[in-house]
This record gives structure tokens, C-alpha cells and sequence, in this order.
């Protein structure tokens, strides 16, 4: 987590970096249709690359196995810390002189924990890639976390989360996740507790990266103008010294809690927050691009899904709602969120559930299925607009394990989907109703469930 002072930073970076290639205003070329190679370096380091002389720019994606999950059960939060600090000085360098390098060569450089991997992204301008490379190893496989460095990232994190104590969205946040995986690590959040992150030290960091960062869990993308000799020097120098296999703890498949249920937070603040979602469907199951296509009909569509025209045109409750699938490795799930005043609360959740059950029990219309199917299509050639997106997708479809020439393929999986697909996802999602969580100055009646929809007890 960065404070304002380091995104000043980052956006100057980023600003620089751009202007000195000379994009600031120029054109971004189309990837779509490049050809994606799988490079395997000297030392076995695999990638998935697109060589693109375009611009003289080179994005790299890269990820390793682990993420949040694989925080102590008592420390949620380490893997967090971990990614605000490795770029805060390494080897030799402190944090002033590794960031004077970064910002003189405009390169940029970040972490992040997420739910089931650590993940970084690489960009720079063709002649500062082997500066850039090597301040990347370097933070990697020597990060100094000293003292006054962690301690300054860590009241920025702790800053946050105080914060998030009255942040209804937050709130709300943190509460479907313990409702939807009870004790799971998926119900922690990344950055932590106030409790959990003020326990944190510097060894919990050294053990994280010493069982996480290794070569057989790591996927990688670069996209750029690099050919693939220099990249796979570029790879072993980079990721080389890092150790063979990861140290993992397992985690386990679990399933979203059955709904419906309900939660309330009492919160004194003038717009209530309202989540809700339930288990989704994983990617690798034979019905993901069905849900896909009918989740963006009912609330993946924007302006116009079915949730947004009913919950924001039609009755005003909210000025806008929204819903998406996610998707982890040992679990999925759909969630939305909308906001609403606190006397109107019971009529947003009524309108919501009323909007579930009508398509999970009729499903949609063959004109939305096609629309939906157009847009979804069409829609991915401004997605993958530029090497940082383009580079971005690559990893994700590895991380995802479809095969390399998935973009090919994709709009030909979305066009097979028919209707009576579609009606079977939407049965499968939203079938059974709706985990909700209520955080605001909601009335009673919003916070209660109706009999017809509460939960059995065990």
C-alpha cells in the first residue's frame, strides 16, 4: 500500500516514462492479433511473448504462486508488507538511491499481493531494460526491509485500515468474504488487521519470500520490442537466482456458504452499502463462458445490464449497481455492490433479489444473449489496446492454464454459447438467492430476511 507522497511518485514516474518515448500523445497500436511465442530462456525460465518494435517499450507481467493464502493464519497481512517494501532499497541501495534510480531512468516497478499470487508488473524504455531488469533481481533476491522503512510502509498500511473501520463499503467488504469462506485463508483480507499487521516483522518478511518467491510456481508475459535472445539473457539474470521450488502451504478447495443469509453492520453514515453475491462457477469448468455471457446481461453490462436499469432507471434507489463473476484457484464466487439511502434500503435488496430470481428462473432473451455475445466480442480488441494490457491478459490466461492461443479462440467460445446455456448458468448462479451483507442506517426491515428466503438452521 503506498501513501500519497509515493503515487506522486509513481505518476511522475509513470508521466516521464512516457514522455521520454514520446507517447504521451500518440497512438496505441493494436495487439490483438500478435503472435504469441513461448519463449523458454538458457535456464529454463518460460514466457509468454510478443515481440513488437512498434514503440521501443517493454512491458513484463509476472507472478508467483501463493499470494494473501499464504500469510500466517495469525499475520493476515505479510505478503502485503512484502510488496510495499520490496521496492524500498536493495543490496546496496536504500530506499532513497533505488528510487532516485528508478525515477531517473523512468522505470517502473511494482508489487502486489493478491488472493492466490504475488504479482509484479515491469515497464521501461527500450534502452533502460537492463537497468530495469537488474533493479528488479536486485529487489527480488536482496531486499533490505530496513528498519525505518518498514516501519514508515507499515503506519501508511495501519493508516489504512483505520480508515477502513468506517468505510461501509470496507466494512461490507470484509464481512461477505467471512460470511461467503468462514475460516478459509480466502476470507482474509490481504492487507491485514490492525492487530495482525502491527505484529508483522522483519523475519515474517525474509520466511515469506524465501517460500514464495521460487522458479517453479512463477509465470511470466513481456510484451515489447526485445528479441527473444536478449529476453532470455534478460530472464535467467533477472529470475535465475531464485530458489528451484516454492515452500507452500496447501490450501484447500472450498465452496462459497449457501444462501441465502443476511448480515447487518450498524454504521452511522448517510449512504448505506449493500454487497451481495454467492458461489460462482470456476474457470475451468465446461459452463464459465455461459455465466460469463449471462452475468454481463445481468449486471456486468454497465448501463445496460438488467440490474442497472431496474435498480437505477426504473426506481432511482441507487446511483449505480454492479455485479461480477471472480473467480480463484480453489473457489469462485459472484459479488455486486451498490449504494443507497438508508430508508430505501429494503426496496434497493428487494429489487435486486426480485431481478435474481427472474433470470435465474427464466433466463435471458435470445436478443439480450446476442447483444451481450456482440459486446463481449467486439469488446476485446480495446482490452488488449496496449503492451501493458496485452501483457496483463497473457499472464492472466496462464495463471487461468488456457492455452496460448486462447485470443484466437475466445471469440468462437463466446459465439457457442447458446441460449439454453445461458438459462443453465443463470440457474446455477443466482438459483439459490443471495449472501447479503447491509452496512449503514439500514431500517429493520432491510436488515431481516423474509421468511420465504431465510436460512434453514443447522
Amino acid at each position: 500500500m503506498k501513501n500519497f507522497v509515493t503515487s506522486l511518485r509513481i505518476s511522475a514516474r509513470r508521466f516521464a516514462f512516457l514522455a521520454a518515448a514520446g507517447l504521451a500523445l500518440a497512438p496505441v497500436p493494436s495487439h490483438a492479433a500478435a503472435k504469441i511465442q513461448h519463449l523458454i530462456s538458457p535456464g529454463g525460465i518460460e514466457a509468454w511473448f510478443v515481440q513488437d518494435a512498434t514503440v521501443p517499450l517493454i512491458a513484463m507481467e509476472y507472478a508467483f504462486g501463493g499470494g494473501a493464502t499464504q500469510d500466517p493464519a495469525d499475520k493476515p497481512g505479510v505478503g502485503n508488507m512484502v510488496a510495499s517494501l520490496l521496492d524500498e532499497g536493495s543490496g546496496d541501495l536504500d530506499s532513497k538511491a533505488f528510487h532516485e534510480r528508478l525515477d531517473r531512468r523512468a522505470i517502473e516497478l511494482n508489487f502486489s499481493s493478491t488472493r492466490d499470487y504475488f504479482r509484479g508488473s515491469l515497464r521501461m524504455l527500450k534502452d533502460n531494460r537492463d537497468e530495469a531488469f537488474d533493479l528488479l533481481r536486485m529487489a527480488l533476491t536482496s531486499a533490505r526491509f530496513d528498519s525505518a522503512d518498514v516501519e514508515r510502509i507499515r503506519a501508511q498500511v495501519v493508516s489504512g485500515l483505520r480508515r477502513d473501520t468506517s468505510s461501509p463499503s470496507a466494512l461490507a467488504s470484509r464481512k461477505f468474504l467471512q460470511v461467503t469462506f468462514g475460516d478459509h485463508p480466502y476470507s482474509r483480507q490481504a492487507s491485514g488487521t490492525l492487530d495482525s499487521v502491527a505484529k508483522i516483522d522483519t523475519d515474517d518478511m525474509k520466511d515469506y519470500v524465501r517460500r514464495v518467491l521460487a522458479k517453479d510456481t512463477l509465470r511470466i508475459s513481456v510484451v515489447g520490442d526485445v528479441d527473444p535472445a536478449t529476453l532470455g539473457q534478460l530472464l535467467d539474470q533477472t529470475f535465475g537466482g531464485l530458489p528451484a521450488k516454492a515452500k507452500l502451504t496447501p490450501v484447500a478447495e472450498v465452496e462459497a456458504a449457501r444462501p441465502p443469509q443476511r448480515a447487518f453492520i450498524p454504521l452511522d453514515v448517510p449512504q448505506t452499502v449493500v454487497t451481495f453475491g454467492g458461489p460462482g462457477i470456476k474457470r475451468n469448468d465446461p459452463d464459465f463462458m455461459a455465466g460469463y455471457v449471462v452475468n454481463h446481461i445481468l449486471g456486468g453490462g454497465g448501463l445496460s445490464s438488467r440490474l442497472y436499469r431496474e435498480v437505477r432507471e426504473k426506481r432511482g434507489l441507487a446511483y449505480s449497481v454492479n455485479e461480477s463473476l471472480l473467480w480463484m484457484d480453489r473457489s469462485a464466487i459472484f459479488v455486486g455492490n451498490t449504494g443507497t439511502r438508508a430508508d430505501r434500503a429494503g426496496e434497493t435488496v428487494d429489487a435486486i433479489e426480485k431481478e435474481i430470481r427472474g433470470i435465474a428462473e427464466e433466463g435471458p432473451t435470445q436478443q439480450e444473449l446476442d447483444e451481450a455475445k456482440s459486446y463481449l466480442k467486439g469488446s476485446q480488441m480495446l482490452a488488449l489496446d496496449s503492451s501493458s494490457k496485452l501483457a496483463s491478459a497473457l499472464l492472466q490466461y496462464q495463471l487461468d492454464k488456457l492455452p496460448i492461443d486462447y485470443i484466437e479462440k475466445r471469440n468462437a467460445i463466446v459465439d457457442a454459447v447458446t441460449l439454453d446455456d445461458a438459462k443453465k448458468a443463470a440457474r446455477r448462479l443466482w438459483g439459490q438467492g443471495l449472501l447479503t451483507v447491509i452496512v449503514g442506517r439500514a431500517p429493520q426491515a432491510a436488515v431481516q430476511p423474509a421468511a420465504a428466503t431465510a436460512p434453514k438452521a443447522n
